[in-house]
């Protein structure tokens, strides 16, 4: 099958809002996946950074979907998602040890259609036998300060280069660092990379390297100054947290959290911008 992972995930992201009630929005990034739920049946799952939703102190949220017109011309159409039930418990499911967050979710005929394949999610396998690794070029969406790149809502795409190495074992590198400037409203954002000309170990001719590394969740800053590179939390633990949605008690990794030597990792929280 020959599809470009630019545009299907273009299509797949999502503005995630939750006005504030004073004329601001907190705003994050999300992504859809198709999965299997309990029964065997595909279903729709929403994947953001696990901040972005515990920091949207309402119990409900807009997600930022998008109505294709028959002039070809867009409309944004925001819909309701409840996020906390009536007693302020927890609606999403995030993963024990790693920013990852995931609600299943009843989308839009056409969102539903637009989610991407589980198994683009990437793998330990992945990066060893597409042999990716520091200063290969990955690229990420989403809403930098609930910027939009128009009025219809889609994310903005941008690129950046792996900045550190190793990258895998995801079990012992659980992220990895993206030379990229990251702000609010990032978080939650697919990486991933989309090179048509790499090739496969073993393989005689070029195999296209599409696939998710993971998602944006925190920046990487020295005494309060922001380095301009963002911390990438592995595809692995993206699959886990789904795992999770459809068994609770399904295996998941403990993972350390990780320290940047001489700086600290912050989280890259959700903007807050005026509410249009």
């Amino acid at each position: 099958m020959v599809y470009d992972l630019s545009v299907e995930l273009i299509h797949a992201t999502v503005q995630l809002e939750q006005p504030l009630g004073d004329g601001t929005r907190t705003v994050g990034t999300g992504f859809l996946i198709q999965s299997l739920s309990p029964d065997g049946q595909p279903h729709t799952v929403l994947v953001t950074a696990n901040h972005v939703l515990s920091k949207m102190p309402g119990a409900e949220a807009r997600i930022g979907y998008r109505i294709e017109n028959a002039d070809g011309s867009w409309t944004y159409a925001p819909q309701t998602l409840k996020i906390r039930d009536a007693a302020g418990h927890e609606l999403w499911t995030h993963h024990p040890s790693r920013d990852v967050a995931a609600i299943a979710i009843t989308a839009p005929d056409e969102f539903a259609k637009a989610a991407i394949p589980l198994t683009w999610l990437a793998d330990d396998q992945t990066f060893a036998s597409l042999q990716v690794g520091a200063g290969d070029e990955m690229m990420a969406l989403g809403f930098p300060r609930g910027l939009a790149a128009n009025r219809a809502g889609f994310p903005i795409l941008r690129a950046g280069r792996v900045a550190s190495y190793p990258i895998a074992p995801a079990k012992v590198f659980p992220t990895f660092l993206l030379d990229f400037s990251v702000f609010p409203g990032n978080s939650g954002g697919p990486v991933f990379m989309a090179d048509n000309s790499r090739r496969r170990v073993g393989a005689t001719e070029a195999q296209p390297a599409q696939f998710i590394a993971g998602l944006l969740t925190q920046q990487v800053e020295l005494n309060n100054e922001r380095l301009e590179i963002g911390i990438v939390t592995q595809a692995k633990y993206i699959r886990e947290t789904i795992g999770l949605v459809e068994n609770p008690y399904a295996p998941v990794t403990t993972a350390s959290n990780e320290v940047v030597t001489g700086a600290k990792a912050a989280s890259a929280e959700e903007a807050v911008s005026p509410d249009w």
